[in-house]
């Protein structure tokens, strides 16, 4: 079960309930009955492993090919260099 945070609008106390995720959220704060509200926190993103590259996600083919047929390669029209 998490724990949640919650803080009272009037008093600004804290306090943690330990609640199931279908339990209705804490309304009335326990030290003055004033009306308490769920605080929310950012999570935390960590990065394991030794990299992420561009190649660990696709399928096939080499870095940079447009696919079959050329479609980002222009044609020059006149003389060739």
């Amino acid at each position: 079960m998490p724990i949640y945070e919650y803080e009272c609008s009037l008093c600004n106390f804290r306090f943690d309930r330990r609640q199931r995720f279908t339990d209705e959220p804490v309304a009335i704060c326990p030290k003055c009955q004033g009306k308490a509200r769920r605080v929310l926190h950012s999570i935390p993103i960590i990065f394991k492993g030794s990299g992420f590259y561009i190649t660990d996600s696709r399928k096939g083919g080499a870095v940079g090919e447009v696919g079959k047929g050329g479609a980002g390669k222009k044609k020059r029209k006149g003389k060739q260099e």
